[in-house]
C-alpha cells in the first residue's frame, strides 16, 4: 500500500512533463525493490574537469569596497529569511589585519513591490581569519560578512529587497525572491534542487546552468562547496589530489580567495533562491590552534537557533509539507551526544499531519557501493540509523562519493519497505574527478584498513546475512543499490547528468518517491470512498492530479497492475 496524497505533490509535477513528452514509463517506489542497474562512465567524456580561474569574470569582484557582493539567502523559519553578503576587501599575505565589522552597517530593505520597501531590518557582521604558523604559507582575513534576518513574510509571495549600508549610500541593486509555502499537508515547494560536492570547475558551471534552468524554489547543498583546500595558500592551479601533489605540505592548506570567487559565482542563483548548506570534509580547513570549519561557520547563516540546535553543524527547517533535518557527520554523532539528543527531540516534535514528509541530509553516505568511501561512516550509521527509521524518515540525501546512486528502501543493510530511499548526489562537478570504481568489481574492493573517516571511529564490518554473508564487499551490485551512474550532474527529484545536454530525452534516473504511512504506521485508518480498479495510465494520472491539487484527499493502493482509490478518515 502506498500514500500518493503527498507523494504526487512532491514528485508528480516535475515528472509529468517528461512523461507526456517522451512517453517513458516512470516507476514508483511501490514497484520496488528494483533489480540493480549500473550505468558505467562514458569513456568519451573526461573524468575530471579544470577549475575556473580566479580571473574569470564570474569570480572577479565587480563592486567597490563598501558595496555588497556574494549575496545569498537561507530559510530561517516559514515566515522569515536570512540575507547574507560580504563587503570590504579580503586580504592574503604573510601579515594580514582584520577589518572592523562595525565600520559598515548591515541593513536589508524589503517589500512586496519593486522599488517600494515597506520594511527594514538590521543584523550583525563579523570577519574571520585563516592563519598558519608555518614559514612560506600565506594567511588570510575575510571581508566583512553580514547576516540579517528579515521576518513577517507571507507564504508564496515575491519580495523585492536591497542590502547594504544606507548611511554610506552603499545599497545593493534590487533583488527578488519568492517565499516558500507554509507547513501543510497539501503545500509544497515547486522544485527542490539537490547538489553535492560542487566545487568551482567547468563541470560545476554546467551543473549550475542546468539547475538554474529548472527554476528551483529551494536548494539543498549537501557539503563540499568550494574545494578551496585543493590549493596551496599561494594559489596557482588546483589539484585533484592534494596529498599526491604536495606530499611535503606541513598542513592541509586552503586558498581562501576561492571562497570569495565561489560566492560571486553563486550569487546570481542564491540571491533569489534560498540555499541550505551542511558541512562536508572539504570544509574542515585546519589552521592555527587546531581551529577548523572557520569559513563554513562564518559565511553561512542557518536556522540552528530557530530549530533548537546549539550548533550550526546540524539544524532543521520546514518547507511546506516537508521537514528537513540537516545532520553533521564531522561533529559528535554518538547516541550519548548533543546532536543525537537534539535530533531525537526534533523528530519527536514533527506533526506528520502538517509536515508528512521527513527528509534528512548529511555529507557522507551510509549506503554506498562505490570503492571510494566504502563503509567510511559505518560508525555514524550504527549510532543513528535506528532513530531515523523509528521516526519514519522518507528520503536521505548525501554527497561525498563523486557519482550518483539511488538505493532501494533499506534498513540495516536489509531491504525494508519502510526504510528510507537513500540517494547519493556527490557529483556536482568538483576537481577530484568522477568516481567510477565499484566495490563489488573484482580487485576494486578496498581493504578494511582503507577509507578511514576524517572524523569519528572505524566500524567496518563483514555482512552477517544475505547474499554477501561473511564478506566485506559484495561480489555483485548489492541488492539495496537500485541505480548507480558515474557522471557529473545534480538532482531535482530526478537526476540530470551534464552529458544530457548533448542527448535528447535523456533525463537520467527518474522515479516517483512515495510514502507508505498506512503500512509503516498501522494507526493510520482508511475508509473506502470510491474504489475502482484500473490499469489505465490516463485514469491514474487524472486521479493523481485531483489529489495533488487538493481536490481529492486520498491514496492509491496498488494490487498487481490494478489500483484502488481510498480516502483517509
Amino acid at each position: 500500500m502506498e500514500d500518493y496524497t503527498v507523494g504526487m505533490v512532491l514528485t508528480f509535477f516535475l515528472i509529468i512533463t517528461k512523461l507526456v513528452g517522451s512517453g517513458k514509463h516512470i516507476p514508483t517506489t511501490l514497484d520496488g525493490p528494483f533489480d540493480p542497474v549500473t550505468i558505467r562512465f562514458d569513456p568519451s567524456l573526461r573524468q575530471g574537469s579544470d577549475d575556473i580561474p580566479m580571473n574569470d569574470p564570474r569570480l572577479k569582484k565587480n563592486v567597490t569596497s563598501i558595496f555588497p557582493e556574494q549575496i545569498a539567502l537561507a530559510v530561517s523559519t516559514p515566515t522569515s529569511m536570512w540575507v547574507s553578503w560580504v563587503t570590504g576587501d579580503a586580504q592574503i599575505g604573510s601579515n594580514v589585519t582584520a577589518l572592523e565589522p562595525a565600520s559598515v552597517a548591515s541593513e536589508v530593505w524589503y517589500g512586496k513591490e519593486s522599488g517600494k520597501y515597506t520594511n527594514k531590518r538590521k543584523g550583525n557582521a563579523t570577519v574571520y581569519s585563516q592563519l598558519y604558523p608555518f614559514v612560506g604559507l600565506l594567511n588570510y582575513t575575510s571581508g566583512i560578512i553580514h547576516h540579517v534576518r528579515i521576518d513577517g513574510l507571507e507564504p508564496g509571495i515575491k519580495y523585492y529587497y536591497k542590502c547594504g549600508d544606507s548611511s554610506l549610500s552603499a545599497m545593493s541593486e534590487e533583488h527578488v525572491f519568492e517565499t516558500l509555502p507554509l507547513p501543510g499537508h497539501s503545500s509544497y515547494p515547486r522544485r527542490i534542487a539537490v547538489i553535492g560536492d560542487l566545487g568551482l570547475t567547468r563541470n560545476s558551471s554546467t551543473t549550475i546552468d542546468h539547475l538554474t534552468k529548472n527554476d528551483p524554489s529551494l536548494i539543498l547543498m549537501v557539503g563540499d562547496l568550494t574545494y578551496a583546500n585543493q590549493y596551496l595558500t599561494t594559489g596557482g592551479k588546483g589539484v585533484p589530489c592534494f596529498s599526491c601533489a604536495f606530499p611535503d605540505a606541513p598542513i592541509r592548506e586552503s586558498y581562501q580567495p576561492r571562497w570569495d570567487g565561489w560566492g560571486r559565482f553563486m550569487e546570481p542563483l542564491i540571491s533569489k533562491v534560498p540555499m541550505m548548506v551542511i558541512e562536508g570534509n572539504h570544509e574542515i580547513e585546519p589552521q592555527v590552534a587546531e581551529i577548523t570549519f572557520k569559513s563554513y561557520l562564518t559565511r553561512f547563516a542557518v536556522p540552528a537557533e530557530e530549530s533548537g540546535s546549539n550548533s550550526n553543524f546540524y539544524y532543521s527547517f520546514d518547507a511546506g509539507g516537508v521537514h528537513f533535518v540537516m545532520l553533521g557527520a564531522y561533529v559528535d554523532y554518538n547516541s550519548t551526544g548533543a546532536q543525537y539528543a537534539w535530533l531525537k527531540e526534533d523528530l519527536g516534535k514533527v506533526d506528520r499531519t502538517v509536515t508528512p514528509w521527513l527528509v534528512a541530509a548529511w555529507h557522507p553516505p551510509w549506503y554506498n557501493s562505490y570503492s571510494s568511501h566504502y563503509q567510511e561512516f559505518e560508525c555514524m550509521r550504527q549510532e543513528m540509523e535506528e532513530l531515523l527509521y523509528q521516526y519514519g524518515i522518507d528520503i536521505v540525501f548525501s554527497g561525498h562519493v563523486h557519482a550518483y546512486e539511488r538505493m532501494n528502501r533499506v534498513y540495516n543493510y536489509t531491504l525494508d519497505s519502510c526504510g528510507p530511499v537513500y540517494i547519493t548526489v556527490g557529483d556536482g562537478g568538483n576537481i577530484e574527478k568522477v568516481d567510477v570504481d565499484h566495490a563489488d568489481v573484482p580487485g576494486k574492493c578496498p581493504s578494511q584498513g582503507d577509507n578511514k573517516p576524517e572524523f569519528g571511529g572505524v566500524c567496518h564490518l563483514n555482512f552477517s546475512s544475505g547474499p554477501a554473508k561473511g564478506r566485506f564487499c559484495w561480489d555483485r551490485q548489492p541488492e539495496w543499490s537500485a541505480f548507480r551512474e558515474s557522471s557529473f550532474g545534480h538532482g531535482i527529484l530526478e537526476f540530470l547528468g551534464n552529458q544530457d545536454i548533448y542527448k535528447e530525452d535523456s533525463p537520467g534516473d527518474q522515479i516517483y518517491i512515495v510514502r507508505r504511512p498506512e503500512l509503516c504506521f498501522p494507526s493510520t485508518t482508511l475508509k473506502v470512498i470510491s474504489p475502482f480498479n484500473t490499469s489505465s495510465e490516463s485514469t491514474i494520472l487524472h486521479y493523481f492530479l485531483l489529489i495533488s491539487c487538493g481536490k481529492r484527499n486520498g491514496i492509491f493502493i496498488k494490487n498487481n497492475d490494478d489500483y484502488a482509490l481510498y480516502m483517509l478518515s
